[in-house]
């Protein structure tokens, strides 16, 4: 089903208010949007609502088995979400986060199943952008945070690819230009004994596994 895409451009480097007020009346809504982060654009929706991620599922052609991760705007956010704080977490957030780490927690059963991993996981990641950070804390809700791809294409880091992709499928697209594309977030497993690196990416798994136990 086609929907009327709007398209807004901001300035990652500022906090516009009125561009995130017209950007949280979308999410609010159950609507879905294409963002820029730190590392490419993402597929954001409020999390807690069914609706919206089963729409990226959908529009991603993704399988329902492949859990999604989500965005949070500080770590108050991230009490609400987890129902525990492993130990090892302590000495990884202060030399990661905010920054492209995202961490897999035991899920809070508040948390929509179709989000969630094996072991009744979630990944969470802390995002270093200010105006992703704002975005959030405005909404009072995370955000997802898969790629905005295709399931096995490329990510994308250019505006134009987004809005070629997505115009006509999404609520509304944030252009915020082009974003850095280097590598996807490094995925740190912190449901097991001993912390395991599944994925890396931005940051070396060398660099991480610094500061496993």
């Amino acid at each position: 089903m086609s929907c009327n895409t709007k398209i807004i451009k901001v300035d990652v480097e500022r906090i516009e208010l009125q561009s995130i007020k017209r950007i949280a009346d979308v999410l609010r809504k159950d609507g879905v949007i294409v963002y820029p982060t730190e590392t490419f654009y993402g597929l954001g929706a409020n999390c807690f609502s069914k609706k919206a991620v089963q729409k990226i599922y959908r529009l991603k052609k993704r399988f329902p088995d492949k859990p999604l991760s989500i965005v949070i705007s500080d770590l108050h956010m991230l009490l609400t979400l987890v129902t525990h704080i492993p130990t090892a977490f302590q000495p990884l957030c202060s030399a990661f986060w905010p920054g492209p780490v995202t961490f897999v927690f035991p899920a809070s059963p508040r948390l929509p199943h179709e989000l969630l991993g094996a072991g009744h996981s979630i990944g969470v990641r802390w995002p270093a952008s200010l105006w992703l950070q704002r975005l959030i804390k405005y909404t009072c809700f995370p955000l997802t945070a898969t790629s905005a791809n295709i399931s096995g294409d490329k990510e994308i880091n250019h505006p134009e690819d987004a809005i070629k992709i997505f115009s006509g499928s999404v609520e509304l697209i944030v252009d915020g230009g082009q974003t850095s594309g280097k590598l996807p977030s490094t995925v740190v497993d912190l449901t097991t004994p001993r912390p395991t690196v599944l994925r890396e990416g931005a940051i070396p798994a060398s660099e991480i596994e610094k500061y496993f136990p």
